[in-house]
């Protein structure tokens, strides 16, 4: 067609309003991807970790526990499965300090990794009190005492097809404490990350750089299975055993947003109508400018995908499993809170306490960790290049 005819049928059709045929566009592969995660899902792994208790360290539950995951990840089909294993020897017992115990109503001291504490701020601590779980079942799932000695935890990788040697670590705690069921901390945390290697190893799903899905032991005691995997493994990247790290993401407490404790201490029943989804880096880590970057990927990535929940980011994350990444690559965490100034200032009441069990969050809570599911998936999907067959 001459381009004066062409011009005269677009004049023609615009007069008729008929519309002009667009070309068609390509299925946003990010999109599909975030789609495929679902509520019942995600609540039914919270829920079958909470058949093993608090799944606490250096107990029959919590070696049951890493065997279950382990059976599911093979269940998606997730490949490369394997186990780090290390021995762990608890330190010698430091005088005791009242941890429980009520600070000041209005606090402007600093928190740990940074930030300062404002409003009201009620108690925290680890319970240990056995009996101030009233339920018997749960109490018996808890009751084996820890001991020290080999510990394992259980990881799996997506494979990237053109850059295999280049990955994500993407993590959750799957170890609690308190006399509860650890359905928050970090039972949320733990199925999300399962949840998304379950995506991910679809069989219709590429990758062009490789994931790694990695379930964390021994965080309650100081982080060391996380140290472990550093140890064992950070002289080893870029060889065929370990891929060259491009960001660390890992996922803690993802379920309760119900704002600042009131002036007596007690919380809303109610999630917060202000609930987000917090995203962490540590402003004076080595690699802070990075992880920065890494941050705002993922703020950027909820803005476009997550269904329910904004996202907010913020510069100091600390005493969770990306602290031994955060200075050898950009890392970053995920969670429900700022971890020093809101969950360490009490905003979540079920923290290491018998209270931390599934059956204390609402459809709300659990709609939260999925949507920090959908900000992780979109962009991780982003940065590996996902693409479906």
């Amino acid at each position: 067609m001459i381009p004066s005819i062409r011009r005269s049928v677009g004049l023609l059709l615009a007069a008729l309003s008929l519309p002009s045929v667009a070309p068609a566009q390509e299925p946003d592969p990010v999109a599909q991807l975030v789609a495929r995660l679902d509520l019942e899902q995600y609540k039914a792994n919270i829920k079958g970790l909470t058949q093993f208790g608090d799944r606490r360290q250096g107990t029959d539950r919590n070696r049951a526990a890493v065997n279950w995951i382990e059976a599911q990840l093979r269940s998606y089909g997730c490949s490369d499965i394997g186990r780090i294993k290390y021995d762990y020897q608890p330190p010698a017992p430091r005088a005791r300090t009242d941890t429980a115990s009520r600070p000041p109503a209005r606090d402007t001291t600093r928190a740990q990794g940074g930030g300062r504490y404002r409003g009201i701020r009620t108690r925290t601590g680890v319970n240990t009190d056995s009996l101030a779980q009233r339920d018997a079942r749960v109490r018996a799932l808890d009751m084996q005492p820890t001991t020290p000695g080999a510990r394992e935890e259980v990881y799996c990788t997506k494979v990237g097809t053109g850059h295999p040697n280049e990955m994500y670590i993407v993590g959750g705690h799957m170890d609690g404490h308190g006399w509860g069921e650890a359905a928050n901390d970090d039972g949320s945390g733990t199925a999300l990350v399962m949840q998304l290697a379950r995506i991910f190893s679809g069989p219709d799903v590429r990758t062009d750089r490789s994931i790694r899905f990695v379930l964390w032991n021994n965080e309650e005691t100081g982080l060391n299975g996380a140290r472990a995997y550093v140890e064992q493994r950070q002289a080893l990247q870029g060889s065929a055993e370990e891929p060259t790290w491009l960001g660390m993401i890992q996922h803690d407490m993802m379920l309760f947003d119900h704002g600042m404790p009131r002036a007596d201490g007690t919380m809303s029943p109610e999630q917060r109508p202000e609930a987000d989804v917090n995203i962490e880096f540590q402003s004076n880590a080595k690699f802070a400018a990075q992880a920065q970057q890494l941050a705002w990927v993922f703020q950027v990535a909820n803005e476009k995908y997550a269904t329910d929940y904004p996202a907010t980011v913020g510069a100091h994350m600390t005493n969770t499993d990306s602290a031994p990444f955060q200075d050898l690559v950009a890392a970053i965490s995920l969670r429900e809170n700022e971890r020093g100034t809101q969950v360490g200032a009490g905003w979540d009441p079920q923290w290491h306490q018998p209270s931390d069990v599934y059956a204390t969050y609402s459809d709300k809570d659990f709609r939260l960790g999925l949507n920090a599911a959908q900000t992780t998936l979109a962009a991780l999907a982003g940065l590996v290049g996902a693409t479906l067959k």
